[in-house]
């Protein structure tokens, strides 16, 4: 397979390549993790500036109107750099929560101010004993008066802390289980009854729980039709999977290219170790899982703006399970052939597997989605 991109794509590789080259280095990177907010508001107002956070905000609330590969390219930029500010969760997952299933009011309240980087989001979808289905929500929301209250638990809520707004779903009808009577509502993180509990996620970014207990929301605060939340989680999760993918993918390339100059420069009996046979062929293996990804990935992320239900599910679940395969195979090879070095925190290697194994298990991991792939028709 392969995959062409227009100029004004390529334009954006280029120059995101050459800014966080340059911007982003490992030993910045490490000196951002240090800081309280485990990310750089610097950077992320540099991000604003350089348009990237307008790219996937619609041209009529102040933003760009980029496409999936659009924001592919960006992500998979990001993968080979490791940024650890909370594009995933306030662009991705937030921002393209809002466009869908917000009214107009709550687009222009919240889309600008994201393209301009003064709002940040948090989407809360998962749940303790949810796994990866997106329908499982125990979480209530029940009328009160003229608004809702809010209770539940929600797991591991990427950048909560810093968010200026939740985006959570919570149940409104039905059991447990059910796929009808979710409704996804906007939560102040300040309001009473709201609790968090953040941490540092393994590979270097901020998590948090979410409690809530009784907390009132107003109807203006329902994001879409009341029990209708689910479609529009679905959507916005497919298309995560595919970006988070593209991360994957750059991730891999970094992953690769540093082992590739590893073996290069270690020598053993007075020879590199890139001479030794049994080592060019595993490396052959993960240039080649990388490749797969990389072109499966883009056929995945065209699929997002040209298909809908079953065959973007498909797209989606297909890329996302290859990705972790990929991923786990050419992190488990980039150690080995690193040796003891490979895990120290000084190698820039280690923190690429990090990335890659989280990124495997956010929104269900290679084996849920290689099942969800095989029972989609």
């Amino acid at each position: 397979m392969s995959f062409a991109f227009t100029e004004d794509q390529q334009l954006l590789a280029d120059s995101a390549d050459r800014f966080l080259a340059d911007k982003y280095g490992f030993d910045a990177r490490k000196a951002i993790l240090r800081g309280d907010a485990g990310w750089s508001r610097d950077m992320w107002r540099a991000f604003a500036e350089l348009g990237w956070l307008a790219l996937a905000v619609p041209e009529d609330h102040g933003g760009l109107g980029g496409s999936t590969v659009d924001l592919a390219v960006l992500m998979e930029r990001f993968g080979r750099h490791l940024v650890v500010e909370p594009f995933l969760a306030t662009v991705v997952l937030g921002a393209e929560t809002v466009a869908r299933g917000g009214s107009d009011a709550q687009k222009a309240a919240i889309l600008p101010a994201v393209a301009e980087g003064g709002t940040l989001l948090a989407l809360g979808v998962g749940e303790p004993r949810a796994r990866f289905d997106l329908h499982r929500v125990a979480t209530t929301a029940t009328r009160d008066g003229g608004g809702w209250r809010l209770s539940g638990h929600k797991a591991v809520v990427l950048h909560a802390d810093a968010a200026d707004r939740l985006i959570l779903s919570a149940r409104t009808a039905g059991a447990e289980d059910d796929r009808d009577g979710i409704t996804l509502f906007l939560v102040d993180p300040k309001a009473d009854g709201v609790t968090l509990r953040p941490y540092p996620t393994v590979d270097g970014l901020r998590g948090a729980e979410v409690l809530l207990d009784g907390v009132a929301v107003s109807d203006a605060d329902v994001l879409g039709g009341v029990d209708a939340g689910l479609p529009v989680i679905e959507a916005v999760v497919d298309r995560a999977l595919v970006l988070l993918s593209a991360e994957a993918v750059g991730a891999m390339a970094e992953t690769v290219r540093l082992t590739a100059d590893y073996l290069r420069t270690r020598e053993q009996f007075g020879r590199p170790l890139s001479s030794f046979q049994v080592l060019q062929h595993r490396m052959v293996e993960m240039l080649q899982a990388k490749e797969f990804a990389h072109a499966l990935c883009y056929r995945a992320a065209g699929a997002m703006d040209s298909t809908d239900g079953v065959e973007r599910a498909r797209a989606a679940a297909g890329i996302k399970a290859e990705s972790g395969r990929a991923g786990k195979l050419i992190g488990q090879e980039a150690i080995q052939l690193h040796g003891g070095m490979g895990m120290t925190d000084e190698m820039a290697v280690g923190h690429y597997f990090k990335r890659m194994t989280m990124i495997d298990v956010q929104f269900g991991n290679a084996a849920h989605h290689l099942r969800r792939f095989a029972t989609l028709s």
